[in-house]
């Protein structure tokens, strides 16, 4: 502690192996996947669908998700740096001012890239093995914000992120940045998520109202971009060209989740029998 804030000094990496690192943030990605797939595996059970289309979802998942996370931030936040790198879109290496290549690890994703890629994915995968798309994406929605949480816990521990200069008692000063404290906005988005996701399950499991397919998908979206619009007020921007802009990047990408999202809850209770 530094006053009343919370020194924050944490290497983002846990362990280096013959030069390949293991960090926190693909550890807590993977955590956070594996939980909500775990989670997931009882939601299907109660729902009768097989186990061979449950086992599936994870392959299909974690390629629509990494995809189009790693795409999402290569075109919309660096696509001056990646069009003439393109490799480095592919493969988890930075070329070194040598002009050698060393391994790094994927360190780009963005969450509205991911949250694409896991649509499309799933559309390929509701063909595939004969479930209603929606009720797919329902099912994928009650547990997407537990894996969003996880992701955020790992842009902490990565010190990325980071929020803007504050006040605050609980303040975090990342020391691998700088020395001023900041708002934990990774940890605000953590918890935010962590509370959508209770909400999500609470409704299932009590179903104390009646509704149609789409209306988990429609209501996670809208609550989790949501509240990253509103977070993004208290984060320091991610790139230079965001600068001077009303709204970021990231608050822009939101706007048409919101809306797809509001779309899908409103109609989703008006029409129970949507499919």
């Amino acid at each position: 502690m530094i006053g009343l804030y919370i020194n924050w000094d944490v290497d983002s990496e846990i362990i280096n192996i013959g030069g390949f690192p293991i960090k926190y943030y693909g550890l807590l990605f993977a955590a956070g996947l594996l939980l909500s797939m775990s989670i997931l595996k009882k939601i299907y059970k109660k729902e009768n669908l097989n186990d061979s289309a449950h086992e599936a979802l994870f392959l299909y998942g974690i390629i629509g998700i990494f995809v189009g996370a790693r795409l999402g931030h290569c075109f919309f936040y660096d696509f001056d740096y990646y069009s003439k790198n393109i490799i480095e879109i592919i493969l988890p290496i930075k070329k070194t001012i040598t002009g050698t290549y060393k391994f790094v690890g994927f360190s780009g994703l963005a969450s509205h890239g991911g949250t694409v890629g896991l649509i499309i994915s799933l559309y390929l995968y509701s063909k595939k093995y004969k479930i209603k798309y929606l009720k797919v994406l329902d099912l994928i929605a009650i547990v997407a914000p537990l894996g969003a949480a996880f992701i955020r816990l790992a842009n902490l521990m990565n010190s990325e992120m980071i929020g803007n200069p504050t006040t605050m008692p609980w303040a975090f000063i990342f020391k691998r940045v700088d020395t001023i404290p900041r708002h934990p906005a990774q940890l605000y988005e953590a918890i935010a998520y962590f509370i959508i996701f209770l909400v999500l399950v609470i409704i299932y499991k009590t179903k104390n109202i009646t509704i149609g397919n789409g209306f988990y998908f429609g209501l996670a979206i809208t609550l989790i971009f949501t509240m990253r619009i509103l977070i993004e007020f208290v984060k320091i921007n991610q790139v230079a060209f965001e600068e001077g802009m009303k709204l970021n990047m990231g608050q822009i990408l939101s706007i048409p989740f919101i809306l797809i999202g509001l779309y899908f809850t409103i109609r989703s209770s008006r029409n129970k029998e949507m499919s």
